[in-house]
Order: structure tokens, then C-alpha cells, then sequence
């Protein structure tokens, strides 16, 4: 680990949306990072101090996370519309075709998306917590938030926490807090709407052909996540060409966020050269 530049801080509008990004200056390989849902960029700070002096990295808010704005029309942000913002964001940073796409939870399945409708834009995926459907736990942890008054922000965090983010720091789950407390009533509409899709769609299956995806995929689990189960993983990883699977003992669904250690396998990820795949 060691210190790196300052990012270069942009913003883009696409289409009826305004997206802060920031690019982390680098002559090495180039990584393009998506969050998960109600996060933000600033979830990948502990990634970005392991691995940004060494990698050109690309780290973004969707609309209705962080200080992504949608300017018009409804809060529900399509998947194409999803795919359309990384495509042109990976423009305006001017990201190589080279480039690796790490993802976490929900930000896998738009890099899935995005990886089968622009086939050449990256070469290599790292996804992690992500599972072809949601389990059990999952869908009784929405139909349980959705039950909460909008006005308790505080319960709903909470609820989420219990369900699946037990095992992070007290600091993470103060930010969660906070993060919920200072949610508009837009990005509330947004995570109602986004847990109806969920429930919604039986599985990714139902959107995209995994057949489709060529080129080299990592799917990292925690063995404590309660709300991706690990055979739904190996499933999904038997039904994409060229996917291997890592499993993280001792953690649950955020991962790195919970023990900074599991960098030590994006570390051995990414310094991999062989990513050679089915093109």
C-alpha cells in the first residue's frame, strides 16, 4: 500500500441524469468500480488506498446515490438506462478496453449487463455478493423495511443491518445510519422501487443470457452472507463460460467492508494476467 494523487473530479450529465465521478490517476491497468444499491463511491475508500497507486481507477454515483441526481422523469433508473451511464462515464474518464469492472451486489448485475452489451469495453469481471436471485432472507428483509414508516429512517437501517451487515464496524454502521437519515425522498422512492424489482425478477436468468458473457469472471462470496446463498453462486458460475468462484471465511455480505484483509484476493485477482476468455 502506498499514497497516490488526488482524484480528478468530474460530472456528467447522461440523458436525465447528473453523475459525479472521480478518476484516480495512474499509468497502471485501469479498474472501473460499481456500487451497490444506496451506496456510494466512497464505499470503495479502502479499495482505493490498497490498490489506486498502482491502478487508474473509475469510481462513480448511480442517480440517487451519493450526489447522482436524476433531473427528470421517474426515480425507477432502468437496467439499460444503468448500462448506459457506465458506458458513457467509461467514455468521459477515457477508460481502456483493457480495463477490469469490479462490482459489488446489486453493481454485478449492471456489470453483467453491461459486460454482454458491450462485449469489447472491459476484459476481465470481479464480482462480489452477488447470487442469480434473492433468497428467502432477502425478500423477508424488503417486505420487512417496506413496513417501516418512511419516517423512521433509524428502524430501517437497522432492519438492514440485522439482516445482513451485523458483522461490520461499529463506524460502517453508524455511516449506514446516518446515510438513511440523510436520504431525500427520492432515493427513498428509488431503494422502495428497486426492492420491488427485486422481488420481482425470479432470477438474472430472466434478464440476460450468462451464456453471452466472454470474458473472464470472479464471483468472491462471504461464507456468513445471509442474504446470497452459496450454492445459488456455484450455480451461477457453472452457467457463465469462464467463471471461477472464491469464498471468504469469516465474512458476510459487504466483504472488504467488514475485514479489509479480503483485498488480499482482489490483490491476487488482479494481478492474474492470464484473463484470456471465450471471445
Amino acid at each position: 500500500m502506498g499514497g497516490y494523487n488526488r482524484p480528478i473530479k468530474g460530472e456528467l450529465t447522461v440523458d436525465r441524469f447528473v453523475i459525479p465521478y472521480r478518476v484516480y490517476e495512474n499509468h497502471g491497468p485501469h479498474i472501473v468500480c460499481l456500487n451497490g444499491v444506496q451506496q456510494s463511491m466512497a464505499m470503495w475508500s479502502s479499495f482505493l488506498a490498497r490498490f489506486a497507486s498502482n491502478y487508474r481507477i473509475l469510481v462513480f454515483d448511480f442517480p440517487n446515490q451519493g450526489k447522482g441526481l436524476v433531473l427528470s422523469g421517474s426515480a425507477k433508473i432502468s437496467l439499460d438506462e444503468q448500462t448506459g451511464i457506465v458506458h458513457e462515464v467509461m467514455k468521459a474518464a477515457r477508460v481502456n478496453k483493457e480495463a477490469t469492472l469490479c462490482a459489488a451486489s446489486w453493481g454485478g448485475v449492471v456489470a453483467i449487463v453491461f459486460a454482454i452489451k458491450y462485449p469489447d469495453a472491459v476484459r476481465r469481471l470481479i464480482l462480489a455478493s452477488l447470487g442469480t436471485r434473492p433468497n428467502k432472507n432477502m425478500v423477508q428483509t424488503i417486505q420487512r423495511a417496506f413496513e417501516i414508516d418512511g419516517a423512521n429512517r433509524n428502524q430501517m437501517a437497522e432492519t438492514l443491518i440485522n439482516s445482513f451487515g451485523h458483522d461490520l464496524s461499529p463506524s460502517v454502521k453508524r455511516k449506514i445510519s446516518r446515510q438513511f437519515l440523510t436520504m431525500s425522498r427520492e432515493q427513498l422512492n428509488a431503494f422502495y422501487e428497486h426492492g420491488l424489482f427485486v422481488m420481482s425478477t425470479k432470477t438474472i436468468t430472466d434478464l440476460v443470457n450468462l451464456r453471452d458473457i466472454r470474458i473472464k469472471t470472479t464471483l468472491i462470496i462471504g461464507e456468513k452472507d445471509t442474504i446470497i446463498d452459496l450454492e445459488d453462486v456455484r450455480f451461477l458460475a457453472l452457467q457463465i463460460p469462464n467463471a471461477e468462484i472464491k469464498v471468504v471465511k469469516n465474512v458476510g455480505h459487504f466483504l472488504h467492508l467488514e475485514r479489509e484483509e479480503v483485498l488480499d484476493i482482489y490483490e491476487d485477482i488482479l494481478s492474474t494476467t492470464d484473463i484470456s476468455a471465450n471471445r
